[in-house]
């Protein structure tokens, strides 16, 4: 009897430890979400799934529960409170509803140093997006494109390299080049002219939050966020690998300069786009489309390419007259 009481103890006691240190794990990085920030490793990692921290959340409180413990409910409970409040879209959901100035269909992937490329092809050409932003599109990616998609975009904004650094625009519409938004990967620009108006175009890239580059990563994401900050008062598309989520504080300083998200806009704001291997049962939004106010979106897909990590994502978007 003793012997029983005493398994009993130690695997109450163990449940009791594995629970404290689940909650204390989630707990800071729920912590730094509410602070808005993305501190350092591990968390701008783990910041990038935090909807499915509520599976080890929610594992804390069964044992807690199992062990007898009001303190270890407790906690839980507030922890898992705070990670359903923040599963909830963030950004507004408001549309323009002005006339119709044009009608357009942008489809951004990322082709994982160009592996992909035979995949996407056959995409644009069933999608038949009217943009499109291709990242990690190496010399083989782009002459790829030019020949077998050149005839149907004719226009194209580059930037030439190697394995994740080469970035390609491509446009049924005349392009007039700008300078790109500079980092570590090509991040070309342009003003498309889309029947008279003028839409300014810029491809999004910026390094992973890998370990030891995350302070690169946030760097680059403020370099995306004082780019739209510019533009905010004139139509734009931002679109790309973002590397982050709208859980990452980065990221929400970039719509905090007035951009939206399609993918938001059109309700697929929790859609995975990566890894594709798992999504979309488990990953992480880090590929968009963002627009400035002069949008709406709707009919946002995510679609499965061969050879890339990345699902690709189209969405339609409408320009509308300002008010």
């Amino acid at each position: 009897m003793r012997s029983m009481r005493g398994r009993l103890l130690g695997a109450r006691c163990a449940g009791l430890l594995l629970a404290g240190v689940l909650l204390a794990g989630v707990s800071v990085v729920v912590g730094c979400r509410v602070a808005d920030t993305d501190a350092v490793t591990p968390v701008p990692q783990l910041l990038a799934f935090l909807p499915w921290l509520i599976v080890p959340t929610g594992a804390a409180v069964a044992l807690s529960l199992l062990a007898r413990r009001p303190a270890g409910l407790i906690w839980g409970t507030v922890v898992l409170g705070l990670l359903a409040w923040f599963v909830e879209p963030y950004g507004t959901g408001e549309q323009p509803d002005g006339p119709v100035l044009a009608r357009l269909r942008v489809l951004t992937s990322n082709v994982e140093f160009g592996w992909a490329t035979d995949a996407l092809i056959p995409v644009v050409r069933r999608e038949r997006p009217d943009i499109v932003f291709v990242e990690e599109c190496e010399y083989i990616c782009q002459a790829a494109v030019a020949k077998k998609l050149g005839a149907a975009y004719p226009y194209r904004q580059a930037v030439a390299g190697d394995s994740s650094v080469g970035s390609v625009i491509l446009s049924r519409f005349p392009l007039t080049a700008t300078a790109g938004v500079p980092g570590s990967m090509g991040m070309p620009g342009a003003v498309a002219d889309v029947g008279g108006h003028a839409v300014r175009l810029q491809l999004a890239h910026p390094k992973p939050p890998l370990p030891r580059q995350v302070s690169l990563w946030k760097r680059e994401l403020g370099r995306l966020r004082d780019f739209a900050a510019r533009y905010e008062n004139g139509p734009l598309v931002l679109a790309g690998d973002f590397n982050a989520s709208q859980d990452h504080a980065a990221f929400r300083r970039v719509l905090g300069t007035g951009l939206r998200d399609a993918a938001r806009l059109a309700g697929e704001d929790r859609e995975p786009s990566w890894p594709s291997r798992t999504a979309p049962a488990f990953g992480a939004q880090i590929d968009h489309v963002l627009v400035s106010k002069d949008f709406s979106a709707s009919g946002a897909r995510f679609l499965h390419l061969d050879g890339t990590d990345h699902r690709a994502l189209v969405v339609n978007i409408t320009l509308h007259q300002g008010r």
